[in-house]
């Protein structure tokens, strides 16, 4: 688990992205791959979501060594197993759920639950959160959120998700409240660049660029 949160540190972003369409999901996580992220969470919506995340991981090991790819938008301690036996290496959730921290902690799997409050944050610790994702980020109380929860709590490592921007004065917001990484989804994957697999992958690094020069 030690393994996972570092290369989700290091690379400073979790693209979030789901398709109903598999040939667009992996060109997206290749793109994502070629820009330098070695890290993807793919969200559980819709139907086909669990049939496509196995399309997505076979993709990944054939042809993007080293990638992580995660499942995301979960709710209960059943599908983390399912998710878990396709091959995740993380799971995230919009909620906090007790079942689900149960289930991951069995499972050694890493578990990023989803928060809205300091006392939230504070309980996703004791049951073994490894990243707290804010959720939604902007409506949660934005960067000013994460700034005054961190006075009390300098210990918790934050991940907005919902009001980031691939754009620098957005980014810089995020990063100078204190948060250790970023989520983001339908702000960089617009339905023009993920059809684009070029101008994506460009829209990416340029992204992680920023990020390493705004930390």
């Amino acid at each position: 688990m030690q393994r996972v949160k570092e290369i989700i540190l290091t690379g400073g972003m979790v693209p979030v992205f789901n398709h109903k369409d598999p040939e667009v999901g992996c060109q997206v996580v290749q793109a994502c791959y070629d820009a330098g992220l070695r890290v993807f969470e793919w969200t559980n919506r819709g139907a086909e979501a669990e049939s496509l995340f196995s399309v997505i991981k076979i993709y990944i090991d054939k042809n993007c060594p080293g990638m992580l790819l995660g499942a995301g938008s979960l709710f209960d301690g059943d599908t983390c197993r399912r998710f878990h036996r396709m091959g995740a290496a993380f799971i995230v959730s919009p909620v906090l759920e007790p079942d689900m921290a149960r289930t991951c902690k069995e499972l050694k799997i890493m578990w990023i639950p989803g928060c809205g409050t300091a006392t939230e944050i504070h309980q996703a610790y004791k049951w073994g959160a490894g990243i707290v994702k804010v959720f939604p980020g902007d409506s949660a109380g934005g960067p000013g959120f994460v700034k005054a929860v961190l006075g009390p709590m300098p210990w918790a490592e934050i991940m907005p998700t919902g009001g980031v921007s691939p754009d620098a004065g957005n980014l810089k917001t995020w990063f100078d409240a204190g948060v250790c990484c970023v989520g983001m989804g339908s702000k960089l994957f617009t339905k023009e660049l993920i059809t684009d697999q070029v101008r994506l992958t460009e829209a990416v690094k340029t992204t992680l660029e920023l990020i390493r020069k705004i930390r």
